[in-house]
């Protein structure tokens, strides 16, 4: 008998945050379930230099590709630090409305400044991240990076501390997802609720059987006339 040879296929990938298709190589359109690709965004954002890494998942019969990670290129930012200037960095973590993210931002001072200035200006870009992306979900957060609308009122809440040549955000990654987890507290609420239900519901059958037992146990306990009587 002839073995017959699977051919591999080209499938579409979707990429709904920049509005773009590619394409990956597999057997069959299932084995693109949880595939990691990396995409080089310089064309797109006109030179500047970010590398994003997206998951695949199938929708609905397509494969679509979400965000988990935004890196800007070290020498995009090589480029940007020049002599007589101070850089600031920070990396933490944030809560977002359905993720946990790992921030770490960067800014270029126009000049070089004190310890003092660096410390309040990275307390202050922290502060204004973690509150920006605490009502928003994360593919929002992903697409205001790629559109600069982080980036540039952070930019214009800091300058009132120092002037800034740069402010970007140098990593941003999806550390962990909360949609299961809410799923799972909120099964455990509804099972609690119907358990308290049914706890409810119990105790008023008892309180609705109790008097009736009363009244039986008294009709039992009543004397009955004696037999004597009715022969005389």
């Amino acid at each position: 008998m002839a073995i017959t040879k699977r051919k591999m296929k080209f499938f579409d990938v979707e990429m709904p945050i920049i509005n773009k298709t590619t394409q990956l190589q597999a057997y069959e359109k299932e084995e693109l379930q949880n595939k990691y690709i990396k995409y080089d965004l310089t064309r797109i954002l006109r030179g500047k230099s970010i590398e994003m890494q997206l998951k695949t998942k199938i929708e609905n019969g397509n494969v679509i590709a979400v965000p988990k990670k935004t890196t800007l290129l070290s020498y995009f930012i090589r480029r940007m630090i020049r002599k007589g200037t101070n850089y600031v960095e920070d990396s933490f973590s944030a809560e977002c409305k359905n993720a946990q993210l790992r921030i770490k931002p960067i800014l270029v001072t126009r000049r070089k400044v004190s310890r003092a200035v660096r410390n309040a200006l990275r307390k202050k870009m922290k502060e204004e991240l973690v509150e920006y992306i605490k009502d928003k979900e994360y593919e929002k957060v992903f697409e205001d990076l790629l559109n600069n609308k982080m980036q540039k009122p952070l930019s214009l809440k800091l300058k009132k501390i120092y002037p800034l040549s740069f402010c970007d955000i140098r990593i941003l990654k999806v550390e962990k997802e909360f949609e299961a987890e809410k799923n799972q507290e909120i099964k455990k609420e509804k099972l609690s609720e119907e358990k308290t239900e049914e706890n409810v519901k119990i105790e008023k059958t008892e309180e609705k059987e109790k008097p009736k037992a009363k009244k039986t146990k008294a009709k039992k306990d009543t004397p009955s006339e004696p037999a004597d009587s009715a022969e005389d």
